[in-house]
């Protein structure tokens, strides 16, 4: 990686690992909400929200419920799953370094190849989001809507598979 001042501005607001931390922490607790019985997101999983949140276009078609089937809502999209994994391997180094940060500042816990939300971080978390600005309350909202969405589609054997990936 890059040194911290030594990145471009955009790369520093965008790429920010508390700020991508938190996208994660977003998916993760979204994950945990709607599996049953709850449980953490897979950690290859992690690696793919990035990629489609902080990706305008991407995120902005996603569906506004999670009763769309990915591999319905793929159906809509025929370059997405190409350009969702070559999203995925440009952003491993930042996904690390988020994940990195998220678990050295307790955001997010990891047990058994899975990734946790923090829960006590949820009174700090919210009104960060709350008084940011819309786009960054839409990439937080996203985020826990793709973090439930992968819930429901399966492991992460089939998420990856569905989206065309192989870890």
């Amino acid at each position: 990686m890059t040194a911290w001042l030594s990145r471009v501005s955009e790369e520093r607001s965008l790429l920010n690992p508390a700020f991508c931390g938190t996208l994660l922490w977003r998916a993760a607790r979204g994950h945990q909400a709607d599996s049953s019985p709850p449980s953490g997101m897979a950690f290859e999983t992690a690696f793919l929200i990035l990629p489609i949140i902080l990706h305008r276009q991407m995120r902005e078609a996603l569906p506004r419920t999670v009763a769309t089937s990915l591999p319905a809502w793929l159906t809509t999209l025929p370059l997405a799953r190409s350009q969702i994994a070559t999203r995925a391997r440009l952003l491993v180094p930042f996904t690390k370094e988020a994940l990195a940060f998220g678990g050295l500042h307790g955001l997010l816990t990891f047990s058994k190849g899975t990734v946790f939300a923090a829960e006590h971080w949820a009174p700090k978390v919210s009104p960060f989001l709350k008084e940011s600005s819309e786009e960054v309350q839409e990439c937080g909202n996203r985020a826990d809507l793709l973090g439930r969405w992968f819930a429901r589609a399966g492991s992460a054997e089939t998420v990856m598979s569905i989206l065309g990936i192989q870890p």
